[in-house]
């Protein structure tokens, strides 16, 4: 084979190396992008679940300073109730309610006023657990913008808070419709003394996200119906929660042991 006169390049060898560095550059520009894709969907997925599982802010009932030992303090518990009650109190009375429920309004018709007294004189404390699973009865969530309205007035003054409760069922709407508005929310709030601080916390729903794992948590934990209505850890029945005053003797009961 002869070699190539006088050394110069060979074009058809210039042409093929040329051609292979295009090919190399392209696939690596194309690699490349993949890669961007691949980590730009990676990020995407990983910002989906973050916020996913983000529980959002939590909600707290800043203690009082120097209470007296008479004095009515709230907390949130650790399973996320609203306490209501003085330090001392022997009975504890857990009501599991929707703000949506027809029954639970009947209950809170029912039984208001010996809940009211029972905290006000220290024998019980009462534990509000406000869940959100009734959002389907509603065109825009109101179980949960009611059970967010729950915290945010719980901790601007636990001392309102029964009277809050009694005015929110009072007003509760028909189920099947669009449920209170939030500026509703908030008028119903200033009615039971509530300051106009608690507007944004109300019309901003701060709580949706603590309200739908907490509500999971409630219901995974064998609640079946609302109301549900519990002294001292016993389940009451629907005899014994219905009826005018119906659950002052398990209270009191529960207070004589």
């Amino acid at each position: 084979m002869s070699k190539n006169p006088g050394g110069k390049k060979n074009p058809l060898l210039a042409a093929n190396k040329a051609e292979r560095n295009r090919k190399i550059l392209i696939q690596v520009a194309v690699a490349a992008v993949l890669i961007a894709l691949i980590a730009g969907i990676g990020i995407g997925i990983a910002a989906k679940k973050a916020k996913r599982d983000d529980p959002g802010p939590t909600p707290s009932i800043p203690a009082a300073a120097n209470p007296s030992p008479d004095a009515i303090t709230g907390t949130i518990t650790d399973k996320g109730a609203i306490r209501i009650g003085k330090a001392g109190a022997k009975v504890t009375v857990r009501v599991v309610a929707d703000l949506q429920c027809p029954a639970c309004k009947g209950f809170e018709a029912a039984n208001a006023q010996v809940l009211d007294d029972v905290v006000k004189n220290g024998t019980a404390a009462v534990e509000y657990d406000v869940i959100a699973f009734l959002d389907k009865a509603s065109t825009t969530r109101y179980s949960t913008r009611a059970a967010n309205a729950s915290y945010c007035v719980a901790e601007a003054d636990p001392t309102k808070y029964q009277a809050w409760v009694a005015r929110m069922f009072a007003q509760q709407p028909a189920e099947g419709g669009a449920g209170l508005p939030n500026d509703k929310l908030v008028q119903i709030a200033k009615e039971a003394g509530y300051p106009d601080s608690v507007a944004n916390c109300i019309t901003d729903v701060k709580y949706d996200k603590y309200i739908q794992s907490h509500t999971d948590e409630v219901l995974k934990s064998g609640i079946q119906s609302t109301p549900s209505v519990f002294v001292n850890g016993k389940a009451l029945t629907s005899q014994e929660v219905f009826g005018q005053g119906a659950i002052a003797p398990a209270i009191a009961a529960a207070a004589a042991q």
